[in-house]
């Protein structure tokens, strides 16, 4: 059997979560439409309601709340957040799944000798417990939300600051997402980014910003593959 070559030694990728690396709306959503119901609203549909998801649960609450024709006052009702938050967690991996491919092209990355992190709006102790659940722990070096780091995304210091704790170098790191929250952190940190063309996309592919969009995870591992040639290639002129 061929070794694989470690010719991401020294590269950091850091994955957006919620729309990237795992389907987890039917959650979210579901959480959503259990804080609806009492009220007599009627629920969101999961197709209007992808685009709500990655910007934090606050923006969730309140985004989901004024689709569905109600209002959070959250001065007036802050215990809402919490009840969404225990709600969500009780059921935060009963629909979410890992998208096709991201297990084996974890697997692969991680063989190549890249470290690999997760840079979420998702409050780390929450991420934490969805990558749990679903088992895809053991890929991550570190998991940043931003409680985490000094400024949560799309400020640059998110993607930064989790490349940092990774152990990695931002001047040799990708982000992976599927929002402009992901395209606008990584151009902001100086860092190319990918679009997972499958997520929870808030803007039309074209105007998202990322360097390269996929179709699927797997196609990752050429997108990856390509990134890296070219700042390779940059050093090397660089170096002239």
């Amino acid at each position: 059997m061929s070794m694989i070559a470690r010719d991401l030694d020294g590269w950091t990728i850091a994955f957006d979560l919620d729309g990237t690396l795992v389907d987890s709306a039917p959650d979210l959503i579901g959480t959503l439409n259990r804080m609806l119901a009492p009220r007599g609203h009627p629920p969101v549909p999961l197709s209007s309601a992808r685009h709500l998801v990655g910007h934090g649960a606050r923006a969730l609450l309140r985004h989901g709340f004024a689709e569905a024709g109600a209002v959070w006052d959250e001065a007036a009702e802050p215990e809402l957040f919490d009840r969404f938050i225990d709600d969500y967690v009780a059921h935060i991996a009963d629909d979410s799944r890992p998208f096709e491919g991201v297990v084996e092209t974890l697997d692969h990355l991680a063989a190549r000798g890249a470290v690999l992190c997760v840079a979420t709006n998702k409050r780390t102790d929450l991420a934490e417990a969805l990558i749990g659940a679903l088992g895809l722990m053991r890929h991550f070096a570190v998991v940043a939300g931003p409680d985490r780091v000094s400024a949560r995304k799309p400020d640059g210091a998110h993607v930064r600051e989790a490349v940092r704790l990774a152990g990695g170098d931002p001047l040799r790191a990708v982000m992976v997402g599927d929002a402009t929250t992901d395209t606008g952190s990584a151009r902001a940190a100086g860092v190319p980014c990918v679009v997972a063309g499958f997520g929870y996309n808030d803007a039309p592919l074209a105007e998202l910003g990322g360097d390269i969009v996929i179709d699927c995870f797997a196609d990752l591992v050429a997108a990856v593959e390509t990134l890296h040639r070219a700042a390779m290639q940059t050093a090397d002129v660089a170096a002239i």
